[in-house]
């Protein structure tokens, strides 16, 4: 299985931080994770980075049993 990491909002469109899928590609992964969250989350998606394993990542990338994708949305913060 590879772990789903979500960060922010995309954590909060999701309902989860965390979330296991068994997948490929870090496209499957994603696809997946469309699927099960729904439109708030997929929405999100095109202003996120994903990494795997704490490297920028692409949808075509390869994972593997024991990956970490993580989907970080852009953060602000300050006055």
């Amino acid at each position: 299985m590879v772990t789903l990491r979500l960060f922010a909002s995309i954590r909060e469109a999701a309902g989860t931080g965390s979330a296991e899928f068994d997948a490929r590609t870090v496209g499957e992964v994603i696809a997946q994770a469309s699927q099960r969250y729904g439109a708030d989350f997929v929405a999100l998606l095109p202003s996120c980075r994903v990494w795997v394993n704490g490297e920028p990542a692409l949808d075509a990338d390869a994972v593997a049993y024991g990956d970490e994708v993580a989907v970080l949305p852009p953060v602000s913060g300050g006055h």
